[in-house]
């Protein structure tokens, strides 16, 4: 029997980055992207390796172009979380796994390092093809929590659920992360938006990150937790635009979405340092008549566009800065 899963890359819209601060957050799925995950029986458990996991280079300036690309590790790491992830839950769970195993082979065509989640996108359908062959079935609402404490308990990444709750769910969703909810059973409060309700979107994604410092250095958690009123206000006034950009699509009022988009971008420069080749992306696209702000950490942006011809201006302009635009589909 094999079996093929697969999740996608997925694009904030509205929220960046409350998620991890108890915040709201609006975002969409792109399936211009995926990771697919195909997984069979055989005598020993065995994770095939693929091309990000190798270990052997040409030179040592082939070493620095693929850790620039790609980082340190590969796949493989995030499949290990995965089914540890999976077998501890379903021991926690009182559910009994059959004793057999399965070769596991994955591959990605999401761009790394420019805030697309292509890593979460690994373990989402790493989980899906396990529930699968062990026939289990975890709640989709807790399902993004299972994901988040693979990478954040397993492999000591730090990341909020938004990417996994959009990748799990799919689509449009418009995420609640509430203080009380979230302590209180390991998951927020999810919607599901129309796709249909959305306006014209492009996605804007660097092609030469591995160029770009993109660790800039940012304290906003220290900060946080410290109690600092200009992170804490801040982060609650993205939040409320997520809750507005709900709203606003809705009642299909793309006029103020276009506003809120930039305004996340705007409230965000003021207690994160931003990298300057993403300023000249949010930038460019700006003074071209389109909204932008970033999908996730940095590395790709969002924003509304009025019509083709815009949308041809932003493919050239956008360009010149080594970034390639896109249409979304988020269906």
């Amino acid at each position: 029997m094999l079996i093929e899963t697969r999740a996608y890359a997925r694009a904030g819209l509205l929220g960046n980055p409350s998620d991890g601060f108890f915040g709201k957050t609006l975002s969409i799925t792109v399936r211009n992207f995926g990771a697919s995950v195909s997984l069979w029986q055989s005598p020993e458990l065995h994770i095939e390796q693929q091309e990000a996991d190798a270990n052997t280079f040409r030179s040592i300036f082939h070493l620095c172009d693929t850790v620039g690309q790609i980082g340190y590790n590969g796949g493989i790491p995030l499949i290990k979380a995965a089914i540890r992830k999976f077998t501890l839950y379903c021991g926690d769970q009182g559910i009994r796994l059959p004793n057999r195993n399965f070769t596991i082979r994955y591959s990605s065509s999401i761009p790394r390092q420019v805030g697309l989640s292509g890593s979460s996108a690994i373990i989402v359908a790493t989980m899906r093809a396990l529930m699968q062959f062990y026939e289990v079935d975890i709640p989709l609402e807790y399902l993004p929590t299972l994901v988040l404490q693979a990478e954040t308990e397993e492999l000591g990444i730090t990341a909020g659920l938004q990417d996994r709750v959009i990748q799990c769910y799919e689509g449009c969703v418009y995420m609640d992360f509430a203080k009380e909810l979230v302590q209180s059973r390991g998951y927020g409060e999810y919607q599901r938006i129309n796709p249909a309700q959305l306006p014209k979107l492009y996605l804007a994604y660097n092609t030469d990150m591995s160029k770009v410092s993109g660790k800039v250095h940012n304290d906003v958690r220290a900060r946080f937790d410290r109690g600092e009123p200009l992170v804490h206000e801040t982060l609650q006034s993205i939040a409320n635009l997520a809750t507005l950009g709900k709203e606003a699509i809705e009642r299909r009022d793309y006029e103020t979405l276009h506003e809120l988009v930039n305004q996340n971008f705007d409230f965000r420069t003021r207690i994160y340092n931003i990298h300057p080749v993403n300023i000249q992306m949010i930038e460019t696209a700006r003074k071209l008549g389109a909204s932008a702000s970033f999908t996730g950490s940095g590395g790709s942006i969002i924003g509304l566009y009025r019509d083709d011809e815009m949308l041809n201006r932003l493919f050239v302009e956008l360009r010149k800065l080594n970034a390639r635009v896109i249409k979304p589909y988020v269906m």
